[in-house]
């Protein structure tokens, strides 16, 4: 079946741009861009002296190329960092520019986001006592950005330093955490790491509920400022709330039951918190992030289990929604009891929820596509190589084998009459079993899946000793990039197994060396964990501007895939949390005879 065409839709391209570019690198761009028109709308307004506020956009773009630079050189960047907020605040002091708070006081989008970052990979990248020092200096320079800029504008009471250094204590603490989880990067430290890559995973699939869920944070973050603290209680559940949005793809089930108990929970305490005095945001009676992560999980439940099995749980969320919106949709004056008022937000919340449903079903519906075409893939392929092995075995090895029969039974006959012919029997038997063998060893060389024109002397000298045959490889070095390995191999390792693992090394190394840009160093890993193979090819490099999809030539990535899914096994190829690219495998010991049985 000819594979489908390319989606080319605008969140395919925006989907492959953030692939590209990275998760980390996106959120800072975007915040960057939102940084760079708010600031542009401050200055052209009426408010205060025209063009003034375009003074923050240096600060602003420094920032935001160390955030960039962190991720090669993290110590030098963060201490240039440092250097460029101090700086930023000694200009924006010195000219009187009016700055803008987002989730500290006075400090932009932008600076707290590379801040962020480079607080990150300084503590993960860094000697321990480099990323204290560095850390350190960027905390300093952030107090200093606190308040130390131009207070003309807003003043900074008691109340508001101390959820400055609340808030910034909990921005220092997300970053450290899982930096300092994942500073191991040994090839023994892959358990510490197999969450970091799941994460990892994760966040390229939830990114827009991401970005939605932080945009809706840093408006309750702003307004938890004005309200001295009274929404914090609030604040937390909604940050509680997008926790479980993002994680729901694992347990969506459970993950919707967890979302109701928090905005219940966020319901009936909002009405104690008496925050109708201070205006504090919440449209229909639940925060917005509350309302964003409640439509995400809903995504993800009919994505995972369809309408059918999810109403239930929907329903459950339905009634905590309205409960919220009977008590804190007029918090003024307590219950809402007009009916006008109630239809109306009923609508909203209809509308809102048929669009999650249809969006989940139509995940799903594309998922479900996804899976026939891969499984059609899967069988074409298997088809196609059975009727080669049949076609082989017909035309060559059978026309051999029955020949040797002919001139045995010829033999057996004429033996007693006269020996003589059957001496002469005996040599074209053995000439007929010396061709016979021939068309074995190449009927052996294609089950390999060696392909015809980039066949290699290595590829046609594969033994059966697979932790040989990866020695033999990396040592050819042909992939043109320094290896190290890592082997803990059985004797007994079923051949099946051993020579589709060995090809699936050797397209990783070659792919290495066709595209891993800038690579010093690549690293091969196998091993037998529990009743599986485990395979795992890394690299330091970047990946080239323009990446041909599926590889130039050979199998590449998809023929991997097949023949991992003929073995029943698991790929997974991507760039990797710590930069480079990663191919991983896991094959079934046992594929191996049910791979030749089904033959």
């Amino acid at each position: 079946m000819p594979a489908a065409p390319p989606s080319n839709t605008l969140a395919t391209r925006a989907a492959a741009l953030v692939r590209r570019i990275g998760v980390p690198s996106a959120v800072l761009y975007a915040a960057l861009l939102f940084d760079v028109v708010f600031t542009t709308q401050a200055a052209l307004d009426d408010n205060g002296p025209l063009f003034v506020d375009f003074g923050l956009l240096p600060g602003i773009f420094a920032m935001a190329a160390c955030g960039v630079w962190a991720q090669k050189r993290a110590a030098v960047a963060g201490v240039v960092g440092g250097g460029v907020l101090v700086m930023s605040t000694l200009f924006i002091h010195t000219l009187r520019i009016p700055p803008y708070s987002s989730v500290l006081p006075k400090v932009t989008i932008t600076e707290v986001v590379a801040g962020v970052l480079m607080v990150y990979y300084v503590a993960r990248r860094a000697r321990a006592g480099v990323a204290f020092c560095v850390v350190a200096f960027l905390v300093f320079a952030g107090l200093t950005a606190v308040f130390g800029r131009y207070a003309g504008v807003a003043e900074i009471d008691g109340g508001t330093g101390t959820q400055a250094l609340l808030f910034g204590l909990l921005l220092l603490a997300g970053p450290l955490v899982p930096a300092i989880a994942a500073r191991d990067r040994s090839p023994r430290g892959e358990p510490r790491t197999r969450v970091l890559r799941r994460v990892n995973e994760l966040a390229m699939g939830q990114w827009p509920l991401m970005g939605l869920l932080a945009f809706a944070l840093l408006f309750e973050f702003g307004y938890t400022y004005s309200n001295t603290a009274r929404g914090f209680p609030i604040l937390f559940c909604s940050i509680v709330a997008a926790v479980i949005a993002v994680l729901s793809p694992r347990r969506p089930a459970d993950a919707l039951l967890g979302l109701a108990g928090i905005m219940l929970l966020s319901a009936v305490v909002t009405p104690f918190l008496r925050l109708q005095s201070y205006e504090y945001p919440v449209p229909g009676g639940i925060p917005a992030t509350q309302i964003v992560a409640g439509m995400g999980v809903v995504v993800n439940l009919t994505r995972a289990r369809g309408l059918s099995q999810s109403w239930s749980r929907v329903a459950v969320l339905s009634a905590v929604v309205a409960l919220g919106a009977i008590l804190n949709s007029d918090a003024r004056r307590g219950l809402q009891t007009d009916p006008q008022t109630l239809s109306i937000l009923a609508f909203a919340a209809t509308l809102m929820l048929g669009i999650s449903i249809a969006v989940g079903l139509m995940l799903r519906s594309r998922d479900s596509e996804r899976t026939q075409a891969v499984q059609s893939a899967v069988s074409d392929a298997q088809t196609a190589e059975r009727m080669a092995l049949a076609r082989e075995l017909h035309d060559v090895v059978a026309h051999h084998v029955t020949g040797i029969v002919v001139q045995a039974q010829a033999a057996r006959l004429m033996a007693e009459r006269n020996p003589q012919i059957a001496v002469e029997a005996m040599g074209r038997i053995e000439n007929a079993g010396v061709e016979a063998l021939a068309a074995m060893r190449r009927l052996v060389r294609s089950m390999r899946g060696d392909a015809p024109a980039g066949s290699s002397e290595f590829s046609e000298q594969a033994t059966t000793d697979l932790g040989a045959d990866l020695r033999k490889l990396v040592d050819s070095a042909n992939h043109g990039v320094p290896t190290s390995m890592h082997l803990d191999l059985p004797p007994d390792l079923p051949h099946e197994v051993g020579r589709s693992a060995l090809r699936l090394v050797q397209e990783s190394l070659t792919n290495v060396g066709k595209h891993a840009a800038d690579a010093t160093e690549a690293f091969v890993v196998a091993e037998v964990a529990g009743a599986e193979l485990h395979l795992r090819v890394t690299d330091d490099g970047r990946a080239t501007a323009h990446r041909p999809a599926g590889g130039s030539g050979g199998y590449g990535l998809v023929g991997m895939r097949e023949r991992v899914a003929l073995l029943k096994g698991r790929l997974s190829a991507g760039r990797d949390p710590g930069g480079g690219w990663r191919v991983e495998a896991w094959l079934p010991l046992a594929a191996g005879e049910d791979t030749e049985g089904d033959e």
